[in-house]
């Protein structure tokens, strides 16, 4: 049974995908076993004390250089034995030290379809205005692994969304997670648990 370590930022919405997508068995090969936050007081935290997982805090503007920040995250993976580790809706961008130690094994959620609107600078509803703006009649999500390229990896899910007349950045952002993102990121992570369980 591989460990997973979910990284939060906010309210830890597609944490709690993971989570019950975990109590319904849908990842046999997984299970999370650590919730790290990039700031205190986020509800995500609260879901993962709720559903009985560890939860510490470890803050970029903490650590005077990304080389520290990157040390410290890597020590708390480390420590807790982490095998694979989902970024879900992680705003701190991780340094390569953190992703050498884990090659293949740190999986992103993107609320488009990349290559569209994603690189830096491109996350939450930002991302749903751009695509508002274009104008495209189709978005979704992408679930990717993370290398040194910001939502640049090899690419493990894709779902297609619906862009309704009349949508705002909010409803297209709920939309995109209820249809697409909800589902494929546990789908992606029991995936990428049993594929490397084997290995």
């Amino acid at each position: 049974m591989l460990k997973v370590a979910v990284l939060v930022s906010g309210g830890g919405t597609n944490l709690q995908a993971l989570l019950d997508s975990e109590a319904r068995g849908e990842n046999p090969h997984g299970k999370i076993s650590l919730v790290v936050a990039s700031k205190p007081g986020v509800y995500a935290l609260e879901r993962a004390k709720n559903a009985g997982v560890p939860g510490v805090v470890v803050r970029r503007k903490d650590y005077a250089a990304a080389e520290e920040f990157d040390k410290a995250l890597l020590g708390v993976l480390k420590e807790n034995g982490i095998d694979v580790v989902v970024l879900a809706g992680f705003l701190s961008i991780l340094g390569e030290s953190v992703i050498a130690a884990y090659p293949e094994r740190i999986l992103n959620v993107h609320p488009s379809l990349i290559p569209s609107f994603c690189g830096e600078g491109m996350y939450g509803l930002k991302v749903h205005e751009a695509a508002l703006t274009k104008g495209v009649k189709v978005t979704g999500a992408t679930v990717h692994f993370v290398n040194e390229v910001c939502d640049g990896g090899r690419i493990i899910a894709q779902k297609a969304v619906e862009v309704a007349e009349g949508d705002t950045p909010e409803t297209l952002q709920r939309r995109v997670m209820e249809q697409a993102e909800w589902q494929l990121l546990p789908a992606a992570l029991a995936k990428v648990c049993a594929e490397y369980d084997k290995g």
